[in-house]
């Protein structure tokens, strides 16, 4: 190796151990803010150590002409690490996923039909279960709903099974501006107390405990109007893809 090839070999290594050192935290910001989300078998450190992964590949394939700065790149990464650790794990059953894409499915024809926002007894009936079901579908749906927004056609073609795809761009995927339009005009369009919680747990990042305190309800409660808004931004969404789709 030439003086000059071993100098940039050097500087690079010297900038990604920086670009590590300096994003530690956000590799843990992160796994808390999932672990708040996930069943109590899921331990932090294993979040961590899968973050962190995600985050040395970062640095060692971030470029400034990606168009956005590192934090945001690696924070993508990152996620995408801890995602891809939680499907080997397998703690979210697929009956949870189908679920939550029924009730998607119950929205998306319930809001087409009276061109209003569904309410949640209209859901359940839609789908044929209780309204306690349907919470607790809903509650489900927040509980494991660290994947893409977008994947609709089943497990295989949610975030979650691309990730494993060596082909796929998690970061491009999350900057495609068409899509992030359409997720920021379907938050606008919620109820007002689930665009509360979505903002409070994603802009805010409060977890379930501090945003009850704030709306004077139960974790559970806050959980359950999380999911409700997930759902609820699944079924627009599709509307979105389809559209997309077509032109």
């Amino acid at each position: 190796m030439s003086g000059v090839r071993a100098y940039k070999a050097g500087s690079a290594a010297r900038n990604t151990d920086a670009l590590v050192v300096g994003h530690a935290e956000l590799v843990k910001r992160i796994a808390y803010h999932l672990a708040g989300r996930l069943p109590a078998s899921v331990e932090v450190a294993d979040l961590i150590q899968a973050g962190m992964l995600g985050l040395l590949e970062a640095a060692a394939n971030y470029t400034a002409d990606r168009g956005a700065s590192f934090e945001t790149y690696a924070g993508i990464r990152i996620r995408g690490a801890m995602l891809d650790a939680l499907r080997k794990l397998d703690w979210a059953p697929r009956s949870v996923h189908r679920k939550a894409r029924a009730a998607a499915a119950a929205v998306r024809e319930i809001e087409a039909e009276f061109g209003r926002e569904a309410r949640d007894t209209e859901i359940a009936t839609k789908m044929g279960v209780s309204l306690d079901e349907y919470h607790k579908i809903a509650h489900d749906a927040a509980s494991c709903r660290i994947a893409s927004l977008d994947d609709s056609s089943g497990d295989d073609e949610s975030l979650m099974g691309r990730i494993e795809d060596t082909t796929a761009d998690p970061f491009q995927d999350a900057t495609q501006e068409g899509f992030r339009d359409a997720l920021a005009g379907a938050i606008k369009e919620l109820p007002e107390r689930e665009r509360l919680v979505m903002s409070m747990y994603y802009d805010d990042e409060l977890n379930l405990k501090e945003i009850g305190a704030v709306l004077k309800v139960t974790e559970s409660r806050v959980c359950q109007l999380h999911g409700q808004a997930l759902v609820r931004l699944k079924a627009r969404l599709v509307d979105w893809r389809d559209r997309v789709a077509a032109a």
